[in-house]
């Protein structure tokens, strides 16, 4: 398995794709995709069935995972 000097709680700032140059921080770390999901970046609009959470359903937005690669740790 890669280790990766990124984890979660951590500051990465985006260098690649629509959110390039926005900083986040890490909600979680996939290891076995290689890739990371950041805080408010990559929103993606999912349906939603009804249930007794939520009454109406409708769409949420969702934070999807962007590649290890994309991210940058942001020290200090």
């Amino acid at each position: 398995m890669v280790k990766f000097k990124i984890k979660k709680g951590d500051e990465v700032k985006i260098i690649a794709g629509d959110d390039k140059g926005k900083t986040g921080k890490v909600l979680a770390v996939l290891p076995k995709e290689g890739k990371v999901i950041v805080e408010g970046m990559k929103l993606a609009k999912k349906a939603v069935k009804p249930s007794e959470q939520n009454q109406n359903g409708g769409f949420v937005s969702k934070e999807m995972p962007i590649d290890i690669s994309n991210v940058a740790k942001v020290e200090g």
